[in-house]
């Protein structure tokens, strides 16, 4: 998928976040969006998604040259990040077929190999809302990444990974990312130090 940014803008009250703001994303590339907090790097990204709208400017979504309108683009696109809450009350085996059911896994893959992928096999009947934040976090990572959709948005992915879930981050962006666009939205480098390009938001002030 294609995604572009044309004179993007967005203020809350008075203020203005960022604005003029031209990029194109494209197919099968990664990408950064860094900035001290306060930025509007979160901001960006959720607009991009979908779930926050702009100001000024628009975006454009093109699949194949074929124009996809923003109230169908949740059907491409995945999203995570720390302020989106899991359904605590499933257990991990009924979240995931849950979501397997709304949006697909990629080929090849199914529920009990991405909870093995995960090392999380003896909670798998576990109600997630006994999981640590560590463990939460890798369940919405696979969320995503295992979606069967043409965009991963990742908001702070390794918001609290300890090294093996940073270490476990890294392979599943290198063997499940590659066909797809992704972009990242931090600024810590371990997050997004294979990105090929980077948008700095204090440009856009």
């Amino acid at each position: 998928m294609k995604i572009d940014l044309n004179n993007l803008g967005k203020r809350y009250n008075r203020e203005w976040i960022f604005r003029n703001l031209n990029f194109q994303f494209y197919p099968n590339k990664h990408y950064a969006i860094t900035g001290p907090n306060g930025s509007g790097k979160s901001t960006l990204i959720q607009i991009i998604a979908g779930s926050t709208t702009h100001n000024e400017g628009e975006i454009f979504y093109r699949e194949s040259e074929k124009k996809i309108e923003p109230e169908n683009i949740f059907k491409k696109i995945s999203f995570v990040a720390p302020y989106l809450d899991l359904v605590e009350e499933m257990t991990l085996t009924e979240f995931f077929s849950f979501h397997q059911k709304m949006k697909g896994w990629i080929a090849n893959i199914d529920t009990k190999e991405i909870i093995a992928l995960l090392s999380l096999e003896k909670s798998s009947y576990k109600q997630l809302r006994y999981f640590s934040s560590g463990m939460k976090q890798r369940v919405k990572l696979a969320q995503a990444i295992f979606s069967d959709v043409s965009v991963v948005l990742l908001d702070e992915p390794l918001t609290n990974l300890d090294d093996a879930g940073i270490s476990l981050y890294h392979s599943l962006i290198k063997n499940y990312c590659n066909n797809r666009l992704l972009i990242i939205s931090s600024n810590d480098k371990n997050e997004y130090s294979f990105c090929e390009e980077i948008i700095e938001m204090m440009k856009y002030k």
